[in-house]
């Protein structure tokens, strides 16, 4: 069996993908599942990430989010049996990759998949659906007639968060990067109160939420990156298309809570005491908390069903690109690794 694995050269360099040989697979360990392979999305690899909580490999196994059918469960397993259909994302810490044909993996990362979600789908949403509940039910609470602004919202995470807010009776602004995003939005089955076209520069996001907010500004706020320093410091096309961090403090409501994937956010004092005075929140959304602590492992695997029912039900509806065949999966996970693509690809086996 081959499966897909990336090397980084050096600290900070480039990723180099490859298939390499593995040995067929022991009998599952006690917990474990035996799974064969049926579709496996592909995400970044955030190699700094796995250096900072000392899981850095010389081989990291490519491909986390996986669905697929039961070969085979360990003695102590309770919640499978073979011929289920299953759906999960492998743990940071997983030796395996989900580019394989058969892979092992604890019955505590998986839930069942309906009937009704074909493999591409359910593989292809799962990381998108817990990034959505994590910043939406965890970092914040929407509820009905709350105003979420989702920043890039054509985007997979993007796409997936307004549906969940929608759900939830929220009214949703969004942002869209060119054209193609802007009609793609319009077009949602559920349209956004307001889509913001940031393609050229000239409209001011603050001032557009402020006005279809009647100057109360929004309650919850998703971003997808921020502008740190000013516009000569900032050297990137996107980077030119993000909003300040002052923009996005001047349009969060009272009590509002901004959701951040911005890792390296610096806040001065005047930012800060402006967060005061309105009793803000800002939150760092990092998905993979939930796969460092087995105490949250009960709530994990709720989200992951919620997330299958809603895709089951029609509520989900994943910015997905055509299912990708393995033989093409080195080339398209590079182009991943360089944020070369727009929709989420998915390999189909």
């Amino acid at each position: 069996m081959k499966a897909l694995y990336c090397q980084q050269n050096s600290p900070g360099g480039e990723m180099t993908f490859a298939f390499q040989e593995r040995e067929n697979l022991p009998p599952p360990r006690d917990n474990d599942v035996k799974v064969q392979v049926r579709a496996c999305a592909l995400s970044w690899i955030d190699a700094k990430l796995l250096s900072e909580i000392k899981l850095e490999k010389e081989l990291i196994p490519v491909g986390r989010e996986i669905s697929g059918v039961v070969l085979e469960v360990g003695r102590k397993v309770t919640f499978f049996q073979p011929d289920d259909e299953v759906v999960g994302i492998l743990p940071l810490d997983s030796e395996e990759s989900g580019l394989c044909e058969v892979i092992l993996i604890h019955e505590h990362c998986l839930v069942r998949k309906p009937e009704k979600v074909c493999w591409v789908e359910a593989a292809g949403t799962v990381r998108d659906g817990v990034r959505a509940y994590t910043a939406l039910h965890y970092l914040s609470q929407v509820s009905p007639g709350k105003t979420v602004l989702v920043m890039d919202g054509a985007s997979p995470f993007g796409t997936i968060a307004i549906q969940l807010a929608q759900h939830r009776g929220a009214k949703v602004i969004s942002t869209a990067y060119n054209v193609e995003d802007k009609q793609y939005l319009e077009r949602l089955r559920s349209p956004v109160v307001r889509v913001i076209d940031v393609s050229n520069g000239k409209i001011d996001v603050a001032e557009s939420c402020l006005e279809e907010t009647g100057g109360l500004g929004v309650d919850i706020i998703l971003d997808a990156g921020v502008k740190l320093y000013s516009a000569e410091d900032e050297s990137t096309s996107k980077s030119q298309l993000l909003p300040h961090k002052h923009d996005i403090i001047t349009l969060l409501g009272v009590g509002g809570h901004w959701i951040t994937t911005e890792k390296n956010l610096q806040l001065d004092p005047p930012d800060s005491h402006s967060l005061f005075l309105k009793g803000a929140t800002v939150s760092f959304l990092n998905d993979e908390i939930w796969n460092l602590s087995n105490i949250q492992q009960g709530k994990y695997l709720c989200i992951l069903e919620d997330i299958m029912e809603k895709l089951s039900s029609s509520i989900f509806r994943p910015q997905l690109d055509e299912p990708i065949p393995l033989y093409e999966a080195k080339v398209s996970m590079e182009m991943v690794q360089k944020n070369q693509v727009r929709k989420r690809q998915v390999i189909q086996f």
